[in-house]
């Protein structure tokens, strides 16, 4: 364990809460949204801007302490466990938005429904997820699979700079003119070259949409999957949707109905008009009567509405697969493994309808590779469960490859292959030996620096490191 000292030695640099693990206000500091795994570090520094980030990250690499960072904790692969920094950067919430140029800057704690109010006040809107939770750099920095996304592709193809702090301290601004290596890496890398301060992207002239959702009973699942399956085949770029099982507690403060049992929900965002969606809908709602129907216009601002993510703290398990089609036998394996009548234990298995603009390549390439897929499957379990269970009895249905945003608890850093092609992957390597030699930046879905072969300090080795000399064992 390192001493105290250690913590006031950075508390003495910056004004942000730097707070140790005896500490009031520790606990909280150190706290995700998914509970299933969270940070003990040696140290946590509640960082107030960029400024604090770098001055914070210098302290590590003078020292050689590993870092990691937070925002909101939606997506823990590995956390400190009594050694490292932790830069929690929920503090920094400014968003900005250009609407001449068309552009919106969010910093390292925004959260997506801070960047969608900002953003509608002009007639426009960003490419963000289902929940206005997540945080907009975690998000970004691993692909940004959008509702909007068949119309308009990723939202790491609409990033056009990133201002970074690097592992040697030096904060700096990535493009597709400045950095050119570091800008491809980070968009699709993830945390694995630094400290991201702030991103910068476009938007699109979107204000109301066509959505919501329909459930179904449990029992009616084959015919819901397999009518939706086909439906998809057909639909326009500007119509996205994706199908969820969901096996929910029955608990507050989920609604009576779908609680204690199996409930089918197809979520809708459709790009046009109330008349159109009505139209492309009517065959869905044919398939069999409905628990609840939600669908109608609205303003894009109530976005959450569709998927009606979480609004509280929970701990789950995340796994994802890439499908490379969905037809009627590979539905009726996802069936056999997760519909009635299965052992399926997960909270949610959803399948997202790819394709569209999310098929085409991006005007500045970037590290993110899921392109080839039709559909990708998701699943959301309890700690302790089976979470691999699904994903791996339909991985033969698969392109390889994982969406690294839906990759979270206890093992999936180990996973972080799996988000790439093996040329991506090799390219990312090299570019982390160039930034992050020593691989500082290491609780993620890592990157290994191309080339090396580390061996990660002790705890010991690192308390030698950050106070030399020192006698830590009286």
């Amino acid at each position: 364990m390192y001493r105290p000292a250690t913590v006031q030695r950075l508390a003495g640099r910056l004004s942000g809460p730097v707070l140790g693990p005896g500490d009031d206000g520790y606990a909280a500091e150190v706290a995700g949204f998914n509970r299933v795994l969270q940070h003990r570090p040696a140290m946590v520094l509640g960082a107030r801007d960029a400024t604090q980030v770098r001055k914070a990250v210098a302290f590590a690499a003078e020292t050689g302490l590993p870092t990691a960072v937070q925002a909101t904790g939606h997506g823990p692969s590995r956390v400190t466990e009594g050694t490292g920094l932790l830069i929690n950067t929920r503090r920094m919430t400014g968003v900005t938005i250009d609407p001449v140029a068309g552009l919106a800057r969010a910093e390292a704690g925004a959260r997506w429904h801070q960047v969608v109010d900002a953003a509608a006040a002009h007639g426009l809107a960003p490419l963000n997820g289902s929940s206005p939770l997540v945080g907009v750099v975690g998000y970004t920095l691993g692909g940004g699979l959008a509702l909007l996304s068949r119309t308009y592709g990723l939202a790491a193809d609409h990033v056009t700079a990133v201002d970074i702090v690097t592992p040697d301290g030096v904060p700096r601004t990535a493009t597709a003119q400045r950095h050119p290596d570091l800008f491809w890496a980070l968009r699709g890398g993830k945390g694995n070259f630094g400290v991201v301060t702030a991103v910068e992207f476009g938007l699109v002239p979107v204000t109301r949409l066509y959505g919501g959702g329909l459930f179904f009973p449990g029992d009616t699942a084959a015919e819901v999957l397999h009518a939706w399956r086909s439906w998809t085949e057909s639909v326009p770029e500007e119509t996205a949707s994706s199908l969820a099982l969901l096996r929910m507690p029955d608990q507050e403060p989920i609604p009576p109905f779908l609680r204690g049992g199996l409930v089918v929900h197809v979520r809708i965002a459709h790009l046009g008009p109330g008349d159109e969606g009505e139209r492309l809908v009517k065959p869905l709602r044919k398939i069999a009567p409905t628990l609840v129907d939600t669908l109608g216009e609205m303003p894009y601002t109530r976005f959450a509405d569709i998927h009606n993510d979480p609004a509280f703290p929970v701990p789950y398990d995340e796994r994802s697969v890439m499908l490379r089609e969905l037809g009627p036998d590979a539905a009726d394996d996802l069936l056999r493994i997760a519909g009635p009548g299965s052992d399926c234990t997960d909270i949610v298995v959803e399948l997202r309808h790819m394709g569209g603009a999310l098929g085409r390549p991006a005007a500045v390439p970037g590290a993110v590779d899921h392109r080839d897929a039709a559909y990708c499957l998701i699943t959301l379990g309890p700690p302790g469960g089976r979470p691999e269970h699904v994903v791996d009895g339909m991985a033969h249905r698969g392109t390889g490859r994982s969406h690294l945003n839906f990759l979270a608890g206890p093992g999936t850093a180990r996973l972080a292959e799996r988000g790439y092609v093996p040329a991506d992957y090799a390219r990312l390597g090299e570019i982390k030996a160039r930034y992050d030699p020593e691989n500082l930046f290491r609780f993620n879905h890592n990157i290994s620096p191309r080339g090396k072969s580390l061996r990660p300090p002790a705890d010991a080795d690192l308390a030698h490191l950050m106070n030399p000399g020192r006698d830590d064992s009286r």
